[in-house]
């Protein structure tokens, strides 16, 4: 499976309307298109932060979509009052447990290119162990651009309050597994 997504910095005053244009506008359209298989949108009040990320089935899907998915795109733009940044990516990872996450945690990583695999099998059988069983769990996710080295892994939880329950305890796993991964925090 292969993934794009787009960060764009909105406007606070926006990020309502940009939310409205991506579930009502985006998503249908996307969902039409050949190998089209999901779309989530992560959003930052405090920060302006917005990012979609539609998921593919292949990476010819992916491409497939490019033309339709830059209109999409810059319309969004418009809506979020914000420029988009656009990043390709490899879904190494995906577990979904129940339902949609109202909070996520995600980190930005680099891995050196000979430790990519190792760090990936590290995140899928040691880090997904660990943090499936948290209470509130809905979801985790790894996202690679192996070319690059860069990564981004997320773990979705159905209230903050619940991911802040367990904030300590997942910035413990997840020190530890960027030390296993020989990986370097980014953001």
């Amino acid at each position: 499976m292969f993934a794009r997504s787009t960060t764009m910095m909105a406007r606070s005053d926006q990020i309502d309307a940009g939310i409205t244009y991506i579930r009502d506008q985006v998503m249908p359209v996307l969902q039409e298109l050949p190998g089209s298989i999901g779309l989530s949108l992560m959003v930052d009040r405090e920060s302006g932060r917005c990012i979609a990320t539609s998921a593919w089935e292949s990476e010819d899907a992916l491409h497939y979509s490019a033309s339709e998915a830059r209109r999409l795109r810059n319309l969004a733009a418009d809506q979020f009052g914000g420029a988009p940044m656009v990043e390709e990516w490899e879904i190494a990872v995906l577990h979904r447990e129940r339902g949609n996450g109202a909070c996520i945690r995600a980190t930005w990583l680099t891995v050196p290119p000979d430790l990519m695999e190792a760090g990936i099998d590290y995140f899928r059988d040691t880090v997904l162990r660990q943090v499936e069983h948290l209470p509130g769990f809905c979801s985790a996710s790894l996202l690679v651009d192996r070319g690059s080295g860069r990564a981004v892994s997320s773990v979705s939880f159905r209230t903050r309050e619940l991911m802040d329950d367990y904030w300590e305890q997942a910035t413990a796993l997840k020190v530890e597994s960027m030390r296993a991964a020989g990986a370097s925090e980014i953001d």
